[in-house]
């Protein structure tokens, strides 16, 4: 889910997707080692647009990698992907509906109604692509065998806790989708969101206010703003955009390393 507009079997099976309740499920894939980085600040020119953002994500995605893109804005992510000398996309994108070997958006002459992505947006499939049930699909997320996956926010803590799928709010509709599957599967979990809500709050905290979708499952935030790494020792700021570090630790009520 992408909480901004909008992962053999394995045996992490103590996620329960119910009407009744949802648990956060704690990320165990991968241990990220601290990395020394210095900020790169852009000052002379506004934050990203989404399209930018999205631009940014995909060159930060290793080639070879297996990829699920949550639904909303991470979408966008497939049309800026590291591509092979001869064009193809180097990157396996996953979909959550059943699809190994996803292409960039379908338009025009391309779309075909019964070949979308999980958020029913129309795609176009790669040679080799192949297509299985719902449940391979969830084997797939529950058991490690991606490598990144990107999805959005509402919130982020400084630990690396997710906050996607409800508000809290009584008349708000909860929509966790496969969200805890890739927050507990995938070996890095990217977040695509805005920084700010539209009242100027942070949406990277020191603690999530929202429930939550997974424990310190988060490894890198990308925002309009900046780009977050969150490590055992602290959240490094690796770049800026349109706003200096000064700036940033001034409306971000969280230590920022840079």
């Amino acid at each position: 889910m992408d909480a901004t507009t909008e992962h053999s079997a394995s045996g992490n099976s103590a996620v329960e997707h119910t009407a009744v309740e949802h648990t956060a499920v704690e990320h165990t894939a991968v241990e990220h080692t601290a990395v020394e980085h210095t900020a790169v600040e852009h000052t002379d020119r506004g934050p990203l647009s989404t399209e930018e953002l999205a631009a940014v994500i995909g060159r930060d995605i290793p080639a070879g990698a297996y990829v699920n893109l949550g639904i909303g804005q991470p979408t966008k992510i497939a049309d800026h992907l590291p591509a092979d000398a001869d064009g193809t996309p180097a990157v396996i994108l996953h979909t959550e509906n059943g699809m190994l070997g996803m292409g960039p958006a379908a338009h025009g002459d391309d779309i075909d109604p019964d070949l979308t992505n999980a958020g029913k947006v129309p795609v176009t499939e790669l040679p080799g692509a192949s297509y299985f049930h719902h449940a391979d699909s969830f084997a797939m997320m529950r058991g490690g065998h991606l490598d990144v996956c990107v999805l959005g926010a509402y919130q982020v803590s400084a630990g690396g806790d997710l906050a996607n799928w409800h508000t809290g709010k009584p008349d708000d509709i909860p929509a966790v989708g496969g969200a805890m599957d890739l927050a507990i599967g995938a070996k890095d979990v990217y977040v695509m969101m805005t920084l700010f809500t539209k009242k100027g709050e942070a949406k990277l905290v020191a603690e999530c206010s929202y429930p939550l979708t997974g424990v310190g499952c988060v490894s890198r935030v990308y925002t309009d703003y900046a780009v977050f790494d969150i490590q055992p020792d602290g959240v490094h700021v690796l770049a800026t955009y349109g706003i200096s570090l000064a700036g940033l630790r001034d409306r971000i009520p969280v230590k920022l390393l840079g």
